[in-house]
């Protein structure tokens, strides 16, 4: 047995399958974990989403088979620290520099960590990313070498095989990524990125306005690619482009082709999806397909991806033995920086449910977002009400197929298989710590009904999803909040005045969670 040990990063290699499996003694999904990004509690049909507004009849099906949370969460409001809380199943406040991270950022999950990717192939799974990455590539100090080995990434933390959008598509390059390379990249025409004009000609979104096919409305007015621009600057690369139409396509492309190299092994995908992200630029097929323009019809094509996946895994005899999870990064935004019409087509949509607030909040709709767990003839359909998130799939797994996790390791990845299965008398979460970007110092702290507002910057944004964002930056709100939200869902009626003592309670239970470093 080869043991490979990386201050406490301890990996099996080449235990032979069959012994692994009789050593575990449990059955060992495939698990593929399809992780869609800014979608909100109520942007699917099974959500509460009207037919009028748009149909996704494919997701609602895994819902309607599967298990449907309704405290359904991920660990924070923006994307790089669920990703990062997700992977290593410790909350990203807990690091530093685990907000959203910028083009040129360096891994961001030091190779030594051991994550959900190392247990599973200690387990004896075959591990692939396919998607959106925004993590990082490359050394500490050093980022990403775009025209050489991109390295570290997510084969240095577990992955066996990585096909990636590397950053987020408002930001800069748009090329993919396979495993180490730039794929189809030209070394006669290498690859620039960097934060400041490459030259005084250099196209812009704001140099070069009137030739975008899709306006900016703040921010994203870089460099120019597809009639789009973007966040940061890039020069050469031209073959290894691609186009934003092209995304999802490619990724349902690359992630069956992997499955079918890799389906005699129980394996575990991370589909990391970039819809509903900005910019939302549909495939031609898809555009119109919803009664809310692109922001709508990018939703049905991340429907689409999933009945793809769905659909091959029937075809191939692999659905009863696959657990999916469906999930989402963080809440729902409107207006994130272009002119894309999901304000003015939001119409009756409720994009967070019943919940105020979504992406770069601590309210409700921020963090609680879709959440379904579907094995056939394993999970029962049904609905539950257990508090579920993205950073205890580590622990959860790790229970169930025998592994033990390091000490030191997943700090806050707590054990609720039982509920991701909806076996009888399972328990959930019984307290959840909610964080924003990271930079203020604001939580949300949940345990059972109650929920407590912690915003030390006594400021949050994107309070109403269907505002303009930039007249919501900054809107001052209390340090501290109580919400009944069995009673409140849209945490509206403070209670911090009448209930001192649960306050006081609260306020000592998270910074007991905050100050010791871990919560399992």
């Amino acid at each position: 047995m080869k043991i490979i040990t990386h201050s406490m990063k301890i990996i099996t290699h080449s235990l032979p399958l069959f012994f692994l499996t009789v050593l575990m003694g449990t059955q060992k999904p495939n698990i593929i974990v399809i992780m869609a990004d800014d979608l909100g509690y109520g942007d699917l049909g099974c959500y509460g989403a009207k037919p009028k507004n748009l149909k996704t009849p494919h997701i609602d099906k895994l819902a309607q088979d599967g298990l449907k949370f309704t405290s359904g969460y991920c660990s924070a409001s923006t994307c790089t620290p669920t990703r990062y809380s997700f992977l290593t199943g410790t909350y990203a406040f807990r690091k530093k520099n685990t907000g959203i991270a910028p083009p040129s950022s360096p891994l961001i999950i030091p190779d030594q960590t051991y994550t959900l990717p190392d247990m599973l192939k200690e387990a004896g799974y075959k591990t692939a990313v396919v998607g959106k990455w925004h993590l990082g590539l490359g050394s500490p100090g050093v980022g990403p070498q775009w025209n050489d080995l991109l390295k570290p990434g997510p084969q240095e933390i577990g992955f066996d095989y990585s096909f990636l959008l590397p950053t987020t598509n408002d930001r800069v390059p748009q090329v993919y990524v396979e495993n180490h390379r730039v794929l189809n990249l030209d070394p006669k025409d290498p690859l620039w990125v960097g934060g400041k004009k490459p030259s005084p000609d250099h196209p812009t979104g704001i140099t070069h306005r009137n030739t975008l096919k899709m306006d900016w409305t703040h921010g994203h007015n870089h460099t120019i690619h597809n009639g789009i621009s973007r966040i940061g600057y890039y020069t050469g690369g031209h073959a290894a482009r691609f186009r934003d139409e092209d995304l999802a396509d490619k990724w349902v492309e690359k992630s069956i082709q992997w499955i079918e190299k890799n389906k005699d092994n129980p394996f575990f995908l991370f589909f990391a999806s970039h819809d509903l992200h900005v910019p939302r630029i549909p495939h031609e097929r898809f555009r119109g397909k919803s009664g809310m323009s692109y922001r709508g019809d990018v939703i049905v094509q991340l429907d689409w991806c999933v009945g793809e996946i769905v659909k091959y895994l029937k075809k191939e005899g692999l659905e009863k033995d696959t657990m999916i999870v469906f999930c989402s990064d963080n809440g729902p935004v409107g207006d994130d920086g272009y002119a894309d019409e999901a304000l003015e087509k939001m119409g009756d949509h409720q994009a967070a449910g019943p919940y105020t607030g979504g992406k770069y909040s601590i309210f409700e709709g921020g963090t609680r977002t879709p959440f379904i767990t579907y094995w056939p003839e394993t999970i029962k359909p049904g609905v539950s009400d257990k508090v579920v998130c993205t950073i205890d799939f580590a622990g959860s797994l790790a229970n169930h197929l025998g592994i033990t996790l390091p000490k030191d390791s997943c700090l806050d990845s707590l054990n609720v298989m039982g509920a991701l299965l909806g076996e009888k008398g399972a328990r959930g979460r019984s307290h959840l710590i909610q964080q924003d970007n990271g930079r203020g110092s604001n939580y949300g702290y949940r345990e059972g009904k109650w929920k407590m507002q912690r915003h030390d910057s006594k400021k949050t944004q994107n309070y109403q999803v269907n505002k303009l964002l930039g007249s919501q930056r900054a809107q001052k709100v209390p340090q501290y909040a109580l919400f009944d939200l069995a009673k409140d869902p849209q945490e509206k009626n403070d209670l911090a005045r009448k209930k001192p003592k649960l306050l006081t309670e609260m306020k000592a239970s998270l910074k007991e969670y905050l100050d010791a470093g871990r919560t399992r």
